[in-house]
């Protein structure tokens, strides 16, 4: 049983989602099948969050965040769908899109509105369309 899990409605959350403690899940936003989100961790309304994405401890997912899972829609396959992994401690703005098969590292910051093409390395800031190093981690 999750600890201070609250999830606003209407939201759809799969029942096979692993969803830590302290997790907020906001209204109109969907946690796909088999979705990994650790402790401590938000998502904003209106986020979707598909199959095949683990998010870490700590992590801001801001409102109408999108991750995706299919670079070309629609495989044929499940089995074509690619993972993507939000280490702990990122923070993800407002309208961020994530596509399929990237890493965005520990305390990595993406500006509202990017669209995230490639791997973020960890506590860099990166921003645009798509997505550019803002700030180099030191």
């Amino acid at each position: 049983m999750r600890a201070n899990f609250k999830s606003y409605p209407p939201c759809n959350i799969y029942p096979t989602a692993i969803i830590g403690d302290d997790v907020s899940v906001g209204t109109f936003s969907e946690i796909g099948d088999g979705v990994v989100i650790g402790d401590r961790t938000r998502i904003g309304a209106m986020s979707f969050i598909p199959a095949g994405v683990t998010i870490g401890n700590d992590c801001f997912i801001g409102p109408r965040v999108t991750c995706t899972n299919d670079m070309y829609p629609p495989s044929p396959s499940k089995e074509d769908w690619q993972a993507t992994v939000i280490q702990d401690g990122a923070a993800l703005g407002a309208a961020v899109t994530v596509i399929p098969g990237v890493t965005i590292g520990k305390n990595a910051l993406i500006g509202a509105g990017s669209v995230v093409i490639c791997d973020i390395p960890e506590g860099e800031v990166w921003a645009g369309n798509p997505a550019r190093v803002v700030k180099r981690s030191q």
